[in-house]
């Protein structure tokens, strides 16, 4: 059982989840072979990366391993020069239901603090190249932390949020009590940590939790197309931007103005900033050479 499927009341029948989209499932053994994930690069220009969270029998509930793959797999997407952002999704199903529950059930306390258990998904917050959850179906417990900690979230109008873990005796513990507030308010935040109560997809954006609800089989192609656009725009720009955006998070505004001035100044030292201004004066499409 999967945090968030347990004790939910819900009965999931399990179908086999067919390979499409052209992904490839690689055996596990060095950089770029997974067993968890399927990674390939899509668009026009192969400038997105694409990541696919792939243990179709655990509706994707996220063990050490399948953690594992996903930061090797960031890595090498934030380290390519010809990728710009990063689309992360799962089956239609299940986005992510949760920690691998089989496999934290044995663990002591001992062994988590001692390990700093879950340390590693934080991980994926050390990439610059922005990351864009695309969420079909069930987002519960760890599943909706790894959504959260993505930059953008996009979801299928089929698509379901929680924080379960009251349920199984114990808290989240990878940011559901301190990103939901920030994204949905403390009232919401407390209700769903308190209850383990699920939102829908449509909740989830009048909440502010994702920023768009989609047909679910149109999911992937909206957030592939997002992807698309930002990647048109200057590397050095959108580094720039996701820096910012993010210290709103973490300094006192009057700190976060000054980091945001400091980088707007510092792209002027840019050949992006000035072609951009160059062909907005020429009345052109800028061309960006991400320098």
């Amino acid at each position: 059982r999967m945090l968030g499927i347990a004790r939910t009341g819900i009965r999931v029948t399990l179908a086999s989840v067919a390979r499409g989209n052209g992904l490839r499932q690689l055996c596990s053994g060095g950089s770029g072979s997974y067993k968890n994930i399927l990674v390939e690069k899509k668009g026009d220009k192969s400038q997105v990366g694409f990541v696919r969270l792939n243990r179709p029998k655990a509706l994707n509930s996220l063990c050490d391993d399948l953690l594992r793959e996903l930061n090797v797999a960031f890595r090498e997407f934030d380290a390519d020069p010809s990728v710009k952002a990063i689309v992360l999704t799962g089956s239609s199903k299940a986005f992510a239901a949760g920690a691998d529950i089989k496999e934290m059930q044995p663990k002591t306390y001992s062994t988590v603090f001692g390990t700093n258990f879950i340390n590693d998904w934080t991980e994926m917050l050390r990439i610059r190249k922005p990351i864009i959850a695309a969420v079909n179906g069930y987002a519960l417990g760890g599943g909706c932390e790894l959504a959260m900690m993505c930059d953008i979230i996009y979801a299928g109008d089929s698509a379901k949020f929680a924080q379960p873990e009251i349920r199984l005796g114990t808290i989240p513990g990878a940011g559901g009590t301190q990103r939901l507030p920030r994204a949905v308010g403390k009232s919401k935040a407390m209700e769903m940590c308190l209850t383990g109560d699920m939102i829908t997809a449509k909740e989830a954006e009048s909440a502010g939790l994702v920023s768009k609800v989609v047909p679910a089989d149109k999911l992937e192609a909206a957030a592939l197309d997002l992807a698309e656009r930002i990647s048109r725009m200057s590397l050095m720009a959108i580094y720039a931007a996701k820096e910012s955006v993010n210290a709103a998070y973490e300094a006192p505004l009057s700190q976060g103005l000054l980091l945001e001035r400091r980088l707007f100044h510092a792209s002027f030292g840019t050949r992006d900033r000035s072609e951009g201004m160059s062909a907005f004066t020429e009345k052109r499409a800028a061309e960006f050479k991400d320098e």
